[in-house]
């Protein structure tokens, strides 16, 4: 069960950054934003004012690729799954925290310090996980997993799948660049902070990213309508350590048993 849920997530994840990887072949690179995004000389000019929509794209891949931890949250589509909700923060060593919904089918809180992963799933996610199994097989799992932490080696067997989700690294991946036909957009602001808009339509509906306007070109928004549920992602929190404490009280230690 968690290795569908996290496969399936980690890719959801992955294909929705694809979108947004989106370069050019001229590039005026992270380094040039402060002077687009406006100086002395330029006040009175609009956000990256002398950048085209590729460009200013390829220098927000640049700068999110290049970031040492986030978090994200929002909903991106599964065909199979339905609609993926989370709440993620992650590093490049592969430490993460957060929680996750499948269909708005319960909840599975997740914690990987690196070492141990902790979960706890509540009994509507175990349920919903456990579709087509034995139904004492799965009051089973339920009386013994249900709102309950476990824990587990990060490094034992079956963790590739957790790796993929949690790694930044990995999930970073997909953003590399490529062409682009990005349209630049109108300023506005997410969560406060202001952003540019790029739009492009691939035929199968429209993408928008938000960039932000003000430091590092980091990708602050990602909405689709692609999708038949929509997809709608916000990263935060760039470069802040990841707050992976370790749950205590009752947890399960499934290696031992």
């Amino acid at each position: 069960m968690r290795r569908t849920v996290l496969t399936t997530a980690a890719l959801a994840l992955s294909a929705a950054l694809a979108l947004t990887a989106c370069g050019s072949e001229k590039s005026a690179g992270p380094s040039d934003q402060g002077k687009n995004a406006g100086s002395s000389d330029t006040k009175s000019k609009e956000p990256f004012a002398d950048a085209s929509g590729p460009e200013i794209a390829d220098q927000a891949v640049e700068a999110t690729s290049s970031a040492k931890s986030l978090r994200v949250k929002g909903t991106v589509p599964d065909a199979e799954l339905g609609a993926i909700t989370l709440d993620m923060a992650m590093d490049t060593k592969g430490v993460c925290a957060g929680s996750m919904s499948v269909g708005g089918q319960g909840k599975a809180e997740i914690v990987n310090d690196g070492r141990t992963v902790y979960m706890k799933y509540d009994e509507a996610f175990l349920r919903a996980q456990s579709k087509g199994e034995a139904k004492a097989e799965v009051d089973a799992a339920v009386d013994m997993l249900g709102d309950r932490w476990v824990k587990t080696s990060a490094t034992g067997e079956g963790s590739e799948d957790l790796k993929a989700f949690c790694d930044l690294d990995q999930l970073l991946g997909e953003f590399k660049g490529g062409d682009s036909a990005a349209r630049k957009g109108k300023v506005t602001t997410v969560d406060g902070q202001e952003a540019i808009t790029l739009t492009e339509n691939d035929g199968s509906g429209t993408y928008t990213i938000y960039v932000a306007t003000k430091g590092k070109p980091y990708l602050l928004k990602l909405t689709s309508d692609a999708a038949k549920d929509g997809e709608d992602l916000t990263f935060t929190d760039y470069d802040k350590p990841v707050d992976a404490k370790a749950p205590t009280g009752d947890v399960l230690d499934l290696d031992k048993m």
